[in-house]
């Protein structure tokens, strides 16, 4: 068994230490590790059919792996209300520990993953699944689903770059489009991010989009070029038409919040169809692209603001339980993102105000709420 097939084997197996799941891929620093577990911390999404289900029997399984306040005060509902009503519909378990590794896990509903991906509804998941992940489970065939979110940030990174540029640019681009607005950007993550994401996975991005850069080359809207470091220099059709055409690849969701933001109240026709780029009437690429921008920094801002809370409340109590007990780079993260995130739990623990957690408690259980 060669070293791919045994990192495949070895981030299959804690699979077999939870309940089943519908969709499971890992992403990170793990994708190009050589033992993984070792040094990095190994990130999973699950997509399971039943959240409220596959927690109940997760607990049974693995009560450890979540807050001890949410075990204890709500169970499973709880749980699973505070990722839907809270946060965007993703529950994180971090920070869990598992055959001597380090684990974070986040489960979602498979239709709203599948709902984010073809409409960037929170352009959470569907920003995560624009880089490169590695797939584990795929009942449903998302993969191929993801093709249309692909397309579409292929072509959102397009309206956002000049005239010319690198292929490394483009990732770097596409990399961007999910960070535009995040708050997590303004005190716990690294700067560079987008550039160390795209250095250091170029290979597998390059693999992921070749199929839509070649069909792009093929329309004549970009034109490719060698360069003495072996990078491609892209050169791209910036004309009206073109624009309207990528605007054409951008979600509904988008396209419908771009055209309220230019006036156009009737953006969405009485067959269900959202208008393109020329029925939204843009009269330049900047005003398209401005635009796109604004309601992408919108959508992201609103998203991981809401996750932020939500992650404050699940993930809080096992941060601070966890202390300094860990090391090395994963630890240093955990620590700055406490600086920042975790001073809310902090403020809260250290006034005695409760009330507004068990609010919030109350909120998540409330089936009307």
């Amino acid at each position: 068994m060669d070293n791919k097939d045994t990192t495949h084997s070895h981030l299959l197996s804690f699979l077999n230490a939870i309940p089943p799941v519908d969709f499971c891929c890992v992403y990170g620093s793990t994708l190009h590790s050589t033992d993984p577990g070792k040094s990095t911390m190994i990130d999973y999404i699950l997509g399971v059919s039943d959240p409220l289900q596959w927690h109940s029997e997760n607990l049974k399984m693995n009560a450890d792996h979540y807050a001890s306040w949410m075990v204890l005060l709500g169970g499973a509902k709880l749980i699973t209300n505070v990722a839907d009503k809270l946060g965007v519909g993703v529950h994180f378990n971090p920070y869990v520990t598992w055959n001597d590794k380090m684990l974070k896990y986040g489960v979602v509903r498979m239709h709203d993953l599948i709902q984010d991906i073809l409409n960037w509804e929170s352009f959470y998941l569907s920003g995560r699944l624009q880089k490169p992940v590695n797939m584990l489970v795929d009942n449903l065939d998302i993969e191929t689903i993801n093709s249309v979110n692909l397309r579409a940030a292929v072509s959102a990174a397009l309206l956002l770059l000049p005239p010319k540029f690198t292929e490394e640019d483009l990732y770097a681009k596409i990399c961007s489009l999910s960070y535009m607005g995040d708050v997590r950007m303004l005190f716990a993550e690294d700067r560079n991010k987008v550039k160390k994401i795209v250095q250091g996975q170029f290979d597998l991005f390059q693999s992921m989009y070749k199929p839509f850069l070649e069909e792009y080359e093929g329309k004549d809207y970009l034109r490719f070029s060698s360069s003495k470091n072996q990078l491609a220099n892209i050169s791209q059709d910036c004309g009206l038409p073109v624009t309207h055409s990528h605007i054409s690849f951008l979600p509904p969701t988008v396209r419908s919040q771009m055209g309220m933001k230019i006036g156009k109240k009737k953006v969405i026709s009485e067959s269900g169809k959202v208008g393109n780029g020329n029925e939204l009437g843009f009269g330049s690429r900047e005003e398209a692209a401005k635009c796109m921008q604004k309601a992408l920094r919108r959508t992201v801002m609103v998203s991981s603001a809401r996750q932020a809370v939500s992650g404050v409340l699940t993930v809080g109590v096992r941060c601070a339980r966890l202390g300094d007990h860990g090391q090395g780079h994963d630890y240093h993260n955990l620590n700055q993102g406490w600086a920042g995130m975790g001073s809310c739990y902090r403020n809260l623990n250290q006034a005695g105000d409760w009330e507004l957690l068990l609010w919030l408690v109350g909120y998540c259980l409330n089936e009307e709420g």
